[in-house]
């Protein structure tokens, strides 16, 4: 049976998973980016921004990055994490932030209540704009993963709403040893209720903290 997970969701030391003011020039909100710097120092990370990883050893933290993608068939997104635009979407101009060939190779269906038509990709990757809840975008999502898994992506209220209705099986989340101040919290009140911790590690840069519905 497919599982529904969250991979590599990061957070800071007061509990922010992206920081105040978002927008184009900080699409993570101001200090947000420093949440990510552990991925790019991993051999997995190195692959997914083009960069030759050469001899960088084995670790912990890419052992959890190479792990979302490991029999991903679909991915679901807020429209937060497609892009800053908000309202409608004017000339289509904008496909997302990562280029031409963007890391998914896959169906990814992004949460909206602006659809447009589908934007087919290089590498296989295909987003499609749903204006529906969680729930009946999750179904779109676990129908075009063909039996695989379906990975949710950020942003913070999109993973809220899937935990909140207890449609995400397990969520990964890297704490990194940084202090945003403010921003978006994930693990507001009762957000992780029927969930356990089933992992804890940690290396230099991050812990690492997994989490799983209590079935």
């Amino acid at each position: 049976m497919p599982n529904v997970r969250v991979h590599s969701f990061a957070m800071s030391l007061d509990g922010y998973s992206a920081g105040p003011d978002q927008g184009l020039e900080n699409p993570l909100g101001v200090g947000g980016t420093l949440l990510h710097e552990w991925v790019r120092k991993t051999a997995t990370g190195m692959r997914m921004f083009g960069e030759d990883p050469g001899d960088t050893p084995e670790s912990v933290d890419d052992r959890f990055i190479a792990a979302g993608d490991d029999n991903v068939g679909a991915t679901l997104m807020g429209r937060n994490m497609f892009g800053p635009i908000r309202g409608e979407w004017g000339d289509d101009d904008w496909k997302g932030w990562w280029g031409d060939t963007p890391p998914y190779h896959t169906p990814v269906f992004v949460m909206t209540h602006y659809p447009r038509s589908p934007l087919e990709m290089d590498g296989g990757t295909t987003f499609h704009f749903v204006d529906e809840p969680f729930e009946a975008a999750l179904e779109r999502a676990l129908d075009a993963a063909g039996g695989k898994d379906v990975r949710v992506g950020g942003g913070v209220s999109t993973v809220q709403a899937g935990m909140r209705a207890q449609l995400i099986d397990e969520v990964h989340v890297a704490i990194a040893p940084v202090l945003l101040g403010a921003g978006e919290r994930l693990f507001e009140p009762g957000v992780a209720d029927g969930y356990e911790c089933v992992e804890f590690a940690s290396s230099p840069a991050v812990a690492h903290v997994r989490l799983a519905r209590v079935k």
